[in-house]
C-alpha cells in the first residue's frame, strides 16, 4: 500500500471519527469514562519479547545502546561473540520461537491470578510480533518463527474468560529511515506515522481485538505529529472493541501523565498515595531489564515479597500492577519468571477478595502501625488491612477504622474469625492465631477483613 492510499484511507476514518460522539480533541478524549473491568482487574502481566531476546544481554535496548551509543560493554559482548560484520537484523533469523507453545504460557498467565496480559508486538526496534502489511521482512512471519505470534497469543487467550488480550505497541522506531527523515525535519513531516505507525494500529485493533491498547516510544515528538487524537477518536467511536477498550497515557511528548485512559507517568511508578486518576505502575520482575538477560544474577529477580509488597501498595493507592517478564528467544518462559507467576496465583488465591474488585479506602497506609496497608469494598461494606509483616507479639493494632462491638465482624482471610477489641483514642487491637497454625498456602503477607466497620 502506498504513502497516498494509507493518507487517503486514514482521512476517511478520522473523517468519520470527527463525526462521532469523542472528537479528534484531548478534551473530548479525556472524557470517556474509563471501562469499569480495568479498575475491577488490579493486576496484569506484561511480556517483552522480540529479536533483542537473541542477543539477551543488558536490556531491550541492545540495538540502540550497542550500535548508536556504543556503549562499551555492548560493544566488547559483539567483539567477543560475533564475527566482524554482523549486524543486528542478523539476529532476526535467529529469533525462533521453536518451544513458544501460546497454551502453556496462558496456562501460566491464569495461574498467577492476572486478569489481562499485554503483549510486545512491537519494540522500538520496529520488528513486529505479527505478519504487518507495513513493515515487510521485518516481522515474525517472514523471518524468524515464520508464525503469526500475535494470533496464537489472542487465540489461546481468549479460552480463558478471566483473561483479557493487551497489546503494546511503539509508536517510533530507533532506526527506521521515515522517521529518522520527520525528526531531521523538527517533525514539520509525518510521513513516518501515516506509512508506518498509524496503519499498524489500526490493523492491531482490527485484526486482533484488543482490550488494552498501550502505547509507548514518543521520539520526543507532540500528540500532534501521531494523531494520536484522530486515532483515539475512532478508537473510542468505531473500532471493534470501542465499549471495553482503555488506553495509557503515551501518545506523545507531553501527554504521559496528564492525558489518555489511566495514567503510568514513568516506568515502576509508585506513587505512595492515592491519586485523582486511575493509574498503572508498569514494573519488571527483573530490576534492571525489561527483555531476558542470560547474564542476570539472581539478586536481579524481585523477591515474592517484594512482588506482594508491590500489588498491595499499588492497589491500596488506587492502581493497577503490570508485571513484566522477559521470554526466552525460543519461547520459553524462565523457570524464574514462572516460579514468581505461580507464587503470585498462590497469594491471590487466599488474599485476592482485598484485590480485585475493591476500590481505594479513605485511608492507605496506617497511620501509625508500619507495613499495613488498607482497600475497601464498599458495598459489601467491608475494610481490608494487609499486613505485609507478621507482628512479633501475636497482635496487631490497627488504627485508623471505625468499629463497633457486637456489630463489627473481623476475620483472618484463608483461616477464620479473629477476636479483637476496640483502643482508644479509635482502631481496634486483632489478636492473631501462631502462624504455625495458619494452614494457607503462602505466607508473604496476610489479609484481615474486617466487615461492619468504617
Amino acid at each position: 500500500m502506498g504513502l497516498v492510499t494509507v493518507t487517503f484511507v486514514l482521512s476517511v476514518l478520522f473523517i468519520g471519527a470527527s463525526r462521532a460522539k469523542y472528537e479528534p480533541n484531548w478534551d473530548s478524549i479525556d472524557s470517556r469514562p474509563l471501562p469499569e473491568w480495568f479498575d475491577q482487574a488490579k493486576f496484569g502481566i506484561f511480556i517483552h519479547w522480540g529479536v533483542f531476546s537473541v542477543p539477551s544481554f543488558g536490556s531491550e535496548w541492545f540495538w540502540w545502546y550497542w550500535q548508536h551509543q556504543k556503549l562499551k560493554p555492548y560493544v566488547d559482548f559483539m567483539q567477543r561473540n560475533y564475527p566482524p560484520g554482523f549486524k543486528y537484523t542478523d539476529f532476526a533469523p535467529m529469533f525462533t520461537a521453536e518451544f513458544f507453545d501460546a497454551k502453556e504460557w496462558t496456562d501460566i498467565f491464569a495461574a498467577s491470578g492476572a486478569k489481562y496480559i499485554v503483549l510486545t508486538t512491537k519494540h522500538h526496534e520496529g520488528f513486529t510480533l505479527w505478519g504487518s502489511k507495513f513493515s515487510w521482512n521485518w516481522n515474525s512471519v517472514d523471518v524468524g518463527p515464520k508464525r503469526d505470534l500475535v494470533d496464537e497469543m489472542a487465540s489461546a487467550l481468549r479460552s480463558h474468560s478471566d483473561l483479557r488480550l493487551g497489546l503494546y505497541h511503539s509508536l517510533f522506531e530507533w532506526f527506521n529511515p521515515l522517521y529518522e527523515q520527520d525528526a531531521a525535519n523538527h517533525f514539520s513531516t509525518n510521513y513516518f506515522p501515516y506509512s508506518k505507525t498509524l496503519p499498524e494500529l489500526y490493523e492491531l485493533v482490527v485484526k486482533y481485538k484488543p482490550e488494552v491498547v498501550w502505547s509507548d516510544g514518543d521520539g520526543d515528538a507532540p500528540d500532534k505529529y501521531w494523531n494520536s487524537t484522530g486515532f483515539l477518536a475512532w478508537l473510542y467511536n468505531e473500532s471493534p472493541v470501542r465499549d471495553t477498550v482503555v488506553t495509557n497515557d503515551r501518545w506523545g511528548y507531553g501527554s504521559i501523565c496528564k492525558h489518555g485512559g489511566y495514567y503510568t507517568c514513568a516506568d515502576r511508578y509508585q506513587p505512595g498515595h492515592l491519586l485523582n486518576h486511575k493509574w498503572e505502575n508498569c514494573m519488571t520482575i527483573d530490576k534492571k531489564s525489561w527483555a531476558y538477560r542470560r547474564n542476570a544474577p539472581l539478586s536481579d529477580y524481585m523477591t515474592i515479597e517484594e512482588l506482594v509488597t508491590s500489588l498491595v501498595e499499588t492497589v491500596s493507592c488506587g492502581g493497577n500492577l503490570l508485571m513484566n517478564i522477559g521470554p526466552r528467544h525460543d519461547g520459553k518462559i524462565s523457570p524464574i519468571f514462572e516460579e514468581r507467576l505461580r507464587q503470585m496465583g498462590q497469594w491471590l488465591k487466599v488474599n485476592g477478595p482485598a484485590i480485585y474488585n475493591t476500590t481505594a479506602w479513605r485511608v492507605q497506609k496506617d497511620s501509625v502501625t508500619p507495613n499495613v496497608w488498607y482497600t475497601s469494598k464498599l458495598q459489601e461494606k467491608s475494610v481490608f488491612a494487609i499486613l505485609l509483616e507478621w507482628p512479633k507479639n501475636v497482635t496487631v493494632v490497627l488504627n485508623d477504622p471505625v468499629v463497633t462491638q457486637g456489630h463489627t465482624q473481623v476475620e483472618l482471610l484463608g483461616y477464620g474469625s479473629l477476636q479483637w477489641e476496640p483502643v482508644k483514642p479509635s482502631g481496634l487491637r486483632v489478636l492473631l492465631p501462631p502462624l504455625s497454625v495458619i494452614q494457607v498456602p503462602c505466607q508473604w503477607a496476610w489479609t484481615v477483613k474486617l466487615t461492619g466497620a468504617t
